[in-house]
């Protein structure tokens, strides 16, 4: 007979315990309400956790949010751990019909919705037929008729005298769903069990961040982010530390106004916010607080991370994860900052590079980068053949590209489906991108392949202006990457945007890019731009 599996509830691990060892008193969250301590949110919690089963939910029920960063977003996750269902925190930037698609597909019986969104949540409700509650943090949705809609407050009264216990989970008890952002294709929902946020804070909250019960932890990444989630709740609850809470759009303006106010020890932001906080110009004493930065969502190039510190002070560790991991796996340690590189695997996580017949690659090849640890999804929901090709085994093909150093550091040379060839030579796109970012005209780069007059596909460039490149040209640029890098692995041609596609996360859409030259020629791509900056053949979609 198997051994009964011991209990665990997530829920309980990052807030019950850590007032039952005392921490009632400490602050555990910062933010525009003001401060919350570890006892007032273990109250609030208990009062959601009997509002969500007094609505007649069952274990394992989903319940979607689409909420801005604020106490309510962290009552819910938490409220809905302890009460043995599963929280489905949703990115805030869907539309109506992209919001219903994720209500629909994880079929929700509740949504818990800020003001702010309610105009996709009214188009959501409408579409889903399996929904039978609607909680609202202010503001107002016409709801069908099976749809019950209740204010937050009410929530709460409603389950007064209702059970607030901690629900009797294991370890393999569903507890946490993300939808994937989709870069390239429909959104999958990466189901975690309540294990998995156990095993980040042991392993990359623990052993890279070092985090202790005196940080204070601010995210750029929201709650909704899988990176964001471990930022902003996991890592800081789990040691009895504190957390900002901004549920404004992040800006370097907010950034400045949260520093001052909060005095943050570890930051955490995506490359994109990086290069926007460089850009800025903050005071240099802006975050003279800050012990440690880190950056993951895609790889931080070299001259950014150098700009980085040099402008505020901070050393930044760059690392990889995947909503399918929870978390960063591979990733740079404070005390081993190797720039260029995603550093070593995190302390229990293993990583492989394999070939396209999963065998591995010997050091300095490139190879599919696949990693194993207990935090992994056991799978995404109702999408098996998504399943079956990304988890094999004990293992996850993460889709990104990899090389090893001789010293044994891992160099991200960009996702699998984004590598290209030029003569026949592998050309990596985040290399490139990063000796454009190297020169003061660029602000942003995606290069992508576009097939030539043979058929044959060279790298292409799409850059965006910073301040100081107003004129910069794109004969200025390709000389500048023939100068610094093997000449084959120079743009053909520049084109010029405002802005580049972009994911909820940050992360460059390249899938976007290269459709925006979908049937264009190489050669009418390298004619002389039109006034816009931009060839009238390549309008790239934002």
């Amino acid at each position: 007979m198997a051994p009964v599996p011991a209990p665990f509830n997530a829920g309980q691990y990052l807030l019950d315990r850590r007032t039952s060892l005392g921490d009632a008193g400490r602050v555990a969250l910062h933010g525009p309400a003001g401060p919350v301590t570890y006892g007032e949110l273990l109250s609030l919690v208990e009062r959601t956790t009997a509002g969500l089963r007094s609505l007649g939910l069952h274990t394992d029920d989903r319940v979607v949010l689409v909420m801005s960063d604020g106490v309510e977003m962290v009552a819910a996750v938490l409220g809905a751990f302890r009460a043995g269902l599963v929280a489905v925190p949703v990115s805030t930037m869907l539309g109506g019909a992209e919001l219903a698609s994720v209500v629909v597909d994880c079929g929700a019986r509740v949504v818990v919705a800020t003001e702010e969104f309610v105009g996709a949540v009214t188009v959501a409700v409408a579409a889903a037929d399996e929904l039978e509650h609607l909680v609202l943090v202010g503001g107002q949705v016409a709801a069908p008729e099976q749809v019950r809609t209740w204010s937050w407050s009410g929530l709460l009264e409603n389950g007064s005298g209702a059970d607030d216990t901690v629900a009797a989970t294991t370890d393999d008890s569903w507890a946490l769903w993300l939808y994937t952002s989709g870069t390239t294709g429909t959104p999958k929902g990466a189901m975690h069990r309540h294990a998995n946020i156990r095993h980040v804070c042991e392993t990359y909250g623990a052993h890279t961040l070092g985090i202790t019960a005196d940080d204070v932890c601010f995210s750029v990444a929201k709650l909704f982010f899988a990176y964001g989630i471990g930022n902003t709740l996991f890592f800081p609850l789990a040691v009895g530390a504190s957390a900002v809470l901004e549920p404004r759009r992040p800006s370097p303006a907010v950034v400045l106004e949260r520093m001052a106010a909060d005095r943050p020890t570890l930051f955490f932001g995506p490359p994109t916010f990086y290069a926007a906080l460089v850009a800025a110009e903050l005071p240099s004493d802006t975050f003279a607080s800050v012990r440690l930065a880190t950056s993951a969502g895609e790889s931080l190039p070299v001259v950014l991370q150098r700009r980085v510190t040099d402008a505020y002070g901070f050393p930044v560790l760059d690392g990889i994860g995947a909503t399918e991991a929870l978390h960063v796996f591979l990733s740079n340690h404070p005390d081993d900052i190797r720039p260029g590189t995603t550093g070593k695997a995190v302390p229990g996580y293993e990583v492989e590079l394999r070939d396209g017949d999963g065998h591995p690659v010997p050091p300095g090849e490139p190879g599919d980068l696949y990693v194993r640890g207990e935090s992994l999804a056991v799978g995404y929901w109702r999408r098996t053949e998504a399943t079956r090709a990304v988890f094999q085994g004990e293992w996850m093909r993460t889709g990104d590209t990899y090389s090893q150093d001789a010293d044994g550091y891992y160099v991200c040379l960009g996702r699998s489906n984004d590598l290209l060839k030029a003569g026949g030579i592998w050309v990596s796109p985040a290399e490139v991108e990063g000796r454009l970012l190297e020169h003061d005209g660029v602000s942003e780069a995606a290069v992508v392949g576009v097939a030539d007059a043979a058929g044959l596909d060279k790298p292409v460039a799409c850059v965006v202006r910073s301040a100081a490149g107003a004129t910069v040209t794109a004969e200025e640029l390709v000389a500048w990457c023939r100068d610094g890098l093997a000449s084959f692995k120079r743009p053909r041609a520049v084109v010029f945007v405002d802005e580049l596609p972009k994911t909820a996360t940050g992360k460059v859409q390249r899938f976007k890019v290269r459709e925006g030259f979908a049937g264009v020629p190489l050669e009418q791509v390298s004619e002389p731009e039109e006034p816009s900056g931009v060839p009238a053949s390549a309008q790239l979609s934002s």
